[in-house]
């Protein structure tokens, strides 16, 4: 084969060696022969190309030699990005081929980097791989793996070979956290070998394999769970305890710093409580890692040629012969302490307070820390769970640091040039605000807010026109296309999170900040018009359900904005619009007070069309149907005067129950229990020939998950099923139209409800 530029050769003319071959030029470090060799990789048929990559990664002869090493190791890497690109349908389909490859390729013991390609592959095809289908080969290949691990184990003793045991360590890591529970009976042989490498990888060389290490053993834990890992806990400790004392007194770029850190988050998860002994000694090298400051410079351009081998600097040219540098190294563990923090703040609440006051004046500043982007989306993350915490010191306390915070998040809001952290920063206020509560924004920051979003939808309806622009230019091609329709998304993510803003606001000000909303309203109004694209009205629509849940019954005042766009896309081809309207329209019956009565009477037709619609049960529509299915019942309990109870009623209830919208399904429920508990006559049936519809609907609630035992409906229906358990002939009646797994459901909502 030419080198790779056989672009036109078909696949079928293809053989091994030549794919061997192909497999070299992928990883060729001349640009034009990869990129010739990718053309070619892209026109040989799925099914050809994965015999061959398997062929590969297991060494098998291809006509006159062994693949070479270097096409083995590109082999398996290939093979993990197939995992990753079709997921979760490669697995499905190539689990027992790939599988027993890649454990093959482990086990043997000819080459360390393609034993360290291979575990690679396998953590990545794991990843995605159904529990259902791992389970099968779990046995063979957990034994297999620590077969491999005490093999590594005496290499590392004898020869201090480590990048094939880095690798597998991962591996093990990967495979707990996928069958969690089912490592039960591998723990025991496992924990022996992953302690004895953390006490052996002393030298500095071995830092990143003592780091990778203890965060298996911490994935081991997290997925045993605290019973089982309680025998470690204590030894397991005192080794972090005195990988921590080391790291004290070494640089703030030491690669096992990020494991480190990331271990103790998960001790923390399986501890629970009792993790607060341990937390004084781990917080202070955790606010010093999240508080380094990085070392930057002002460069003349023959400094950065000078200095351009040096992998940890990052420069920007600002022309006039000068460039700004930054030293990277060190920020993703300064990231990472910062998303501990968080963590920490989340998870121990009364445990972290006497830190808070510490942590929220290292916190608010990083939101402007542009040199990476993950310290400030966890920057932004703390600030509700900082509040939280000080809301336990008690509501003077709370106040004051909502006052150090509340100025710098809204400006954050407001200057932030990162999408991804700039929805980070707005849920985070929104958060914030839903914390607080009522009053807790001054008129300054109202109109400082107000002029910030009223920009955000301003910039939103402009970049739309922009890009109608660009689609109307000469060298407009599918490729532009599919920059523009990224940028698009990256738009309507920021229209969620305005939505969630205004949501905030809503459910604490209720009608007390529509005053404040007018200023929005015209924008409102104008994402759902008819001409709008489909996410526009969605979220428009959200919004105005939003003002009529919370902002009852003075939201009518709006009703000429949105009753013909709420009852219109009703009949939108888009299951999330059609969601969005329905929802509002079951709103409208339960909080909108008697001047919607005439718009639920229009509904009921419409929301039941959609219902009986012959795909409404598909994946892509339940979801909007479901709330469709909600909608008529809260009209049913809170309008009756609205529409034909009687007729309606036994549609309602062949309906049920709803599996997808957990919200929806326990509102559903909560109705059933109103209209059993009244003994009203259509819901039983005559001679009560309804009730065995209603227990299998019961028990597909619990199965779903949909109720809770802890819920107050979840007594009630157990009293349903108790009711009916007294006429033994009846009881008898609806267990027989009842499988097994709704049996026990049953029986397990009566043991706990």
């Amino acid at each position: 084969m030419a080198a790779a530029g056989s672009a036109g050769v078909p696949a079928t003319v293809l053989g091994k060696q030549e794919f061997y071959q192909l497999l070299k030029n992928l990883i060729n470090p001349s640009c034009m022969v990869r990129r010739q060799a990718e053309e070619v990789y892209e026109n040989i048929p799925g099914l050809c190309k994965t015999t061959f990559l398997l062929d590969a990664v297991r060494n098998r002869r291809a006509g006159y030699e062994d693949p070479h090493p270097r096409v083995r190791a590109a082999a398996c890497t290939t093979l993990g990005q197939m995992a990753t690109d079709f997921a979760p349908n490669f697995q499905k389909k190539f689990h027992e081929t790939v599988i027993a490859a890649l454990l093959r390729t482990m086990e043997n013991q000819g080459n360390q980097r393609v034993q360290s390609h291979a575990a690679s592959a396998l953590i990545i095809f794991i990843e995605d791989c159904p529990k259902s289908l791992l389970v099968l080969y779990l046995d063979s290949m957990v034994r297999n793996i620590h077969s491999i691990l005490v093999i590594k184990l005496q290499e590392l003793i004898r020869n201090g070979t480590k990048l094939a045991l880095e690798q597998l360590v991962t591996t093990i890591a990967s495979v707990a956290d996928t069958i969690e529970e089912k490592f039960v009976p591998y723990y025991d042989i496992f924990m022996p070998s992953l302690k004895q490498v953390v006490e052996l990888a002393v030298q500095k060389e071995l830092k990143l394999l003592k780091g990778k290490t203890i965060e298996c053993i911490s994935h081991v834990g997290l997925a045993v769970g605290k019973e089982k890992f309680m025998q470690d806990v204590s030894n397991v400790m005192q080794l972090l305890l005195k990988t921590q004392s080391d790291l004290n007194n070494m640089e703030d770029d030491d690669p096992q710093t990020s494991y480190i850190v990331s271990a103790w988050a998960r001790m923390c998860k399986i501890l629970g409580n009792d993790f607060h002994q341990y937390l004084p000694l781990v917080i202070e090298p955790l606010i010093k890692t999240a508080s380094a400051k990085p070392d930057v410079a002002l460069l003349d351009t023959q400094d950065v040629e000078n200095m351009s081998d040096d992998d940890g600097w990052q420069f920007v040219n600002l022309g006039d012969q000068q460039s700004f540098g930054i030293k990277t190294s060190g920020l993703e563990a300064k990231a990472t302490a910062c998303q501990m923090l968080v963590y920490y703040a989340k998870e121990l609440r009364e445990g972290f307070v006497e830190y808070i006051e510490q942590v929220v004046k290292l916190m608010v500043p990083l939101l402007k820390f542009y040199f990476h982007d993950n310290v400030r989306v966890a920057a932004a993350e703390s600030m509700p769970f900082l509040l939280e915490c000080a809301r336990i010191r008690g509501p003077e306390y709370l106040a004051q640091m909502w006052q150090f915070i509340c100025d710098p998040l809204i400006k954050a809001i407001g200057t932030e040039p990162d999408t991804d952290v700039l929805s980070e920063i707005m849920n985070s206020f929104a958060k914030s605000v839903e914390v607080m509560g009522d009053g807790c924004l001054n008129d300054e920051h109202l109109e400082e807010l107000g002029d910030i979003l009223k920009a955000k939808l301003e910039g939103h309806f402009k970049n739309q026109e922009l890009r109608q622009v660009k689609r109307q230019e000469e060298n407009y091609d599918q490729q532009i296309e599919m920059s523009l329709q990224d940028e698009d998304e990256c738009d309507v993510y920021i229209l969620t999170k305005v939505s969630d803003i205004l949501h905030s606001l809503f459910s604490t000000y209720k009608e007390k900040i529509l005053p404040w909303f007018e200023q929005l309203l015209p924008l409102i109004v104008s994402l759902i018009c008819s001409s709008r694209p489909w996410p526009d009205r969605q979220w428009g629509l959200c919004i105005f359900d939003d003002i009529i849940e919370h902002c009852s019954p003075s939201s009518f005042k709006y009703v000429e904005y949105f009753r013909w766009p709420m009852l219109l896309n009703m009949r939108d081809n888009n299951p999330e619009v059609r969601q969005a309207a329905a929802y509002g329209l079951g709103v409208m019956a339960q909080f909108g007070g008697d001047d919607y009565r005439s718009l639920c009477s229009e509904a009921v037709p419409l929301l039941v069309k959609v219902i009986k619609c012959a795909n409404s049960k598909t994946k892509k529509n339940i979801i909007a149907t479901e709330n469709c299915i909600s909608a008529v019942g809260k009209i049913l309990r809170f309008k009756p005067n609205c529409v034909n109870v009687d007729e309606v009623l036994p549609h309602w209830l062949s309906w049920l129950p709803l599996h997808e919208d957990k919200e929806e399904a326990i509102q559903t429920l909560s109705f059933l229990c109103d209209l059993i508990e009244s003994n009203h006559p259509v819901v039983l049936g005559p001679n009560n020939s309804n009730l065995p519809k209603i227990i299998s609907i019961i028990a597909e609630g619990k199965i779903n998950e949909t109720i809770n035992c802890e819920d107050p409906c979840a007594k009630r229906l157990a009293n349903v099923v108790r009711q009916v358990q007294t006429s033994e002939e009846l009881w008898l009646e609806c267990i027989s139209q009842l499988d097994d797994e709704q049996q026990e459901a049953l029986q397990e909502l009566l043991n706990f409800a």
